[in-house]
Order: C-alpha cells, then sequence, then structure tokens
C-alpha cells in the first residue's frame, strides 16, 4: 500500500481518538469519521511499516449511529471528532475507551460502568476560549484545528450556548472598527490574541487577552458586550511572550465585581478568570455527588488539585474535615471565602502549594485521611503517587479527563505497572498495595473523543 492510494474498506472498530479503524492488504488504516460497519472509499494519506492514515472520499454504505454534524466546520476544527455519531453510540465508545485504555496500557481487567450521559448534548460548556490570529492579511477567530496551531475561523459552536455566537461577533466587528489585529506567532505581531469567557450561573467573566498593555477602542467593546451580557465582569490580560500559554500574569480589571458567587447543591462558592470549574455543569454535579458518596461522615479526606475549593467544600459538609490543595493563589483564595461563606471555619482547610510538596506535611497530621485526586490531563505528578504508596493511605478516589493517563496512575497504584530501568511496564497486580473497587464515566464532553472518569481504590 503507498500513499494516494484509492480502495474500498470496511471500518471495523473505532479507535482511542473517535477515528475508524480498518485493515486492507496486511495495513491498519486509521480513517477519521468513519463509523464500525461502514463501506467507505478512501484515500491513502500516509503509510508507515504497517499502519497507514487515510480519508474518506466516498461513503457506500453508512452506519446506522451516524448522524448529520450540526457544525459548519466539523472536520475542519479540532474541538469534536465524535458529531457524526448518535449520542447513545458516543456513550458507549465512552465507557469501551476507559475499559480498553485500563486494559492496554496497564493490563487491568474490570468491569467499567456504563457511562453516565449528560444532560445537554449540545449548549453545555460554561467555557469559551477562543484563539484569534491573522491570515493573508486577515483577521481570524476560531478554533485550532487538530494538533495544530492553525485556526479554523468560525462564526458559532454548537457546544456553547447562544451568547458564544454573539460574542463571537462582537469581537470581529470590534476588531475591525478600531483597526486591530489578531496575533501572528511567527512574527510576535498582532495586538489580540485571545478571548476567554466564563458564564457562572448567568453571570460572565470575560478576559481578553492582549499584547499592548493599553487597547485603543475598548470603550466601544464594552459597549458591545453590554448588548449581550446582563451582569459580567471584564478583564485585560497583558500577555506579549512568544509562548502557547494563554494567560500572562497582568489581569487588570475594567468592569464588575472580578469574582462571582454560584450555589451548588446549598455550597455558594467564587470564581475568578483563572479558577478552574467544570465546563459542563449538569456532570459536574453528578460526579462530584458520587464521589462523596463513597465517603464515611467520620473520614478526613485530602483534596488534591482542589481548584476553588467546590468539591473540597462538599468533603467538608459531610464529613469530618476535609483539606484542599491548589496551586493557583487565585482558586486558593476564592476557596478561603468559600469556606467562610458556607460556615465551614471548623471543618475546611486550604492550603497554597504543589500538591507534590505539600501533602506530606498534611499526611503527617493525617495519616489515615481519604485522599481525592483530581489531576491536569497529564495525570498526578510520579512523586504524589510514590509518597501515597509510602504512606499506605487507606482509600484514594481519582477523578481523571484522560483515560490513557489514569489507567498509567491506576496501574502504579495497584502494582499493575512498575518502574524498571526507568519505563513502565506491566507486573502482577496481585502483589500491589490496592486495589479497584469503581470505575464509572462521566460524559463531561459530548460530541467530542474525551470523558471524565471516578475511580475509587481501597488498600488491600
Amino acid at each position: 500500500m503507498e500513499k494516494n492510494d484509492s480502495l474500498v474498506v470496511t471500518c471495523e472498530a473505532l479507535g482511542s481518538q473517535g477515528e475508524g479503524i480498518a485493515r486492507a492488504n496486511g495495513t491498519t488504516l486509521f480513517i477519521p469519521r468513519c463509523l464500525p460497519g461502514e463501506r467507505a472509499r478512501v484515500k491513502v494519506l500516509k503509510v508507515k511499516g504497517n499502519v497507514g492514515y487515510a480519508k474518506v472520499e466516498e461513503l457506500l454504505t453508512p452506519a446506522e449511529e451516524r448522524v448529520r454534524p450540526r457544525c459548519a466546520v466539523f472536520g475542519k476544527c479540532g474541538g469534536c471528532q465524535l458529531q457524526h455519531i448518535k449520542y447513545r453510540a458516543q456513550l458507549r465508545f465512552k465507557t469501551d475507551l476507559v475499559r480498553d485504555a485500563l486494559r492496554k496500557i496497564a493490563g487491568i481487567d474490570f468491569r467499567v460502568a456504563n457511562c453516565e450521559r449528560s444532560e445537554k448534548e449540545y449548549g453545555y460548556r460554561n467555557k469559551l476560549q477562543l484563539p484569534v490570529g491573522r491570515r493573508n492579511g486577515e483577521n481570524v477567530v476560531g478554533f485550532f484545528a487538530e494538533r495544530t496551531h492553525r485556526i479554523v475561523p468560525t462564526n458559532a459552536c454548537p457546544l456553547h450556548p447562544e451568547w458564544a455566537d454573539k460574542l463571537i461577533d462582537a469581537l470581529k466587528n470590534f476588531m475591525e472598527k478600531c483597526g486591530l489585529d489578531g496575533y501572528d506567532e511567527e512574527t510576535g505581531e498582532g495586538q489580540i490574541r485571545h478571548i476567554v469567557v466564563r458564564e457562572l450561573r448567568g453571570k460572565f467573566l470575560v478576559t481578553l487577552v492582549v499584547t499592548v498593555p493599553e487597547l485603543k477602542g475598548i470603550d466601544y467593546f464594552l459597549y458591545r458586550l453590554d448588548q449581550i451580557f446582563h451582569e459580567y465582569s471584564f478583564y485585560l490580560n497583558f500577555n506579549d511572550k512568544k509562548t502557547n500559554v494563554i494567560f500572562g500574569e497582568e489581569f487588570r480589571l475594567l468592569k464588575g465585581k472580578g469574582v462571582y458567587e454560584c450555589t451548588d447543591a446549598g455550597i455558594v462558592y467564587e470564581a475568578g478568570p483563572r479558577t478552574f470549574v467544570q465546563v459542563n455543569e449538569n456532570i459536574r454535579s453528578k460526579l462530584y455527588e458520587r464521589a462523596v458518596s463513597y465517603v464515611d461522615a467520620d473520614k478526613v479526606v485530602i483534596d488534591c488539585y482542589a481548584g476553588g475549593g467546590l468539591l473540597t467544600a462538599k468533603f467538608a459538609k459531610k464529613c469530618k474535615r476535609a483539606y484542599g490543595i491548589e496551586i493557583v493563589p487565585e482558586a486558593s483564595a476564592c476557596a478561603d471565602a468559600l469556606r467562610v461563606r458556607n460556615g465551614l471555619e471548623n471543618r475546611m482547610i486550604n492550603l497554597c502549594g504543589k500538591v507534590e510538596e505539600t501533602l506530606a506535611g498534611v499526611l503527617e497530621q493525617e495519616p489515615s485521611a481519604t485522599i481525592v485526586l483530581d489531576p491536569p490531563r497529564a495525570g498526578c505528578a510520579r512523586e504524589v503517587l510514590k509518597l501515597l504508596l509510602e504512606r499506605k493511605v487507606p482509600e484514594i478516589i481519582m477523578i481523571s479527563c484522560d483515560p490513557a493517563t489514569l489507567a498509567r496512575d491506576v496501574g502504579l497504584l495497584t502494582g499493575a505497572l512498575v518502574e524498571q530501568d526507568g519505563a513502565l511496564v506491566k507486573s502482577d497486580a496481585a502483589q500491589g498495595l490496592y486495589e479497584l473497587r469503581s470505575v464509572e464515566p462521566f460524559d463531561m464532553f459530548p460530541q467530542t473523543r474525551h470523558v471524565e472518569t471516578l475511580v475509587c481504590l481501597e488498600r488491600k
């Protein structure tokens, strides 16, 4: 098989990225937006050994699970991978994704619960994050293509509520009227890099990331925002460094309170522009409720990677005591305000710092605490996992947004993976310190290949 070959194949399965998998002439082909059971004429784009990549030229036999995508740039934008699949099939895919990651990466065969469905299949995201660039002398606002920093222009995104479409239009109009340019990553020229918006129950935090300390025409943009949002705060964030990091260190509040309060299951919490809040409110509530249900009222909890403290507060409200460890000062300050506002001064302790540097000291005081891990996509720091194994904590609850790093971390905790000559190799989990109690996927991100997973582990 060679590049540019055209052939007819039958898709056999879905890969971990949501792409179709077919086999032909001894080669395994990965084909985006092709579903199991479908016959398609495909064009080979790349071949390396016995692995190839292809695209669909003609769909000959569509699958029953295929639907028409809602988004005009689906397949170009890197945000969604599953809009062409019926929602019930998306849920099955994500259940299988978690189970297969545990089996293939860590050698763990375990019953994975059916993926918890989202109340909304579209319009569920409470956060919009748009890069702004310039191409061929024109400003472009949209989302990055898969695995690139090439912006795919868009006027609307069906994963967000209608306010997102209005905001995109307002930003484009503002830039055109005021003669402002999007950011060019190669030259470093252009005044506007990103716009980031967070919705908190009808209140909005809007942050415009710019490369210049003063931006002309900003009053006109605020006028346009007044027409979209009833209550909002507006920040200018200054970032003139050649980096992939979205925010710079300097935030300047130009309008509004800057931080807003919300209520979730009786907990009043605050969030600012840098505070982590799960993007799907419905699934977040289900996920947190399930996590809290696994801990007895007489237990002490240490919530690592705690964000703004909402989950920590839920544990503190039920349990004897809860600690929250968070590295972002703004988020930790929000957690402190939450603690006072909800009368949890004697049951909730917030610590600002790296988990790998702070957790050991807390475990000295609370050696029998239940550990909650909700790390970023890269997973837990290896030092944290080693510490938990050394201290033999009785119970670990883990929340992960990446099945691969989840499988790696669970493998290390159960002994199914061990370090050998700087690499991870499969081992006999029967000799490990922890065993799995439950694995439950939650569909935090409908229409995408991503899934949130709740895992409980107990010391043997």
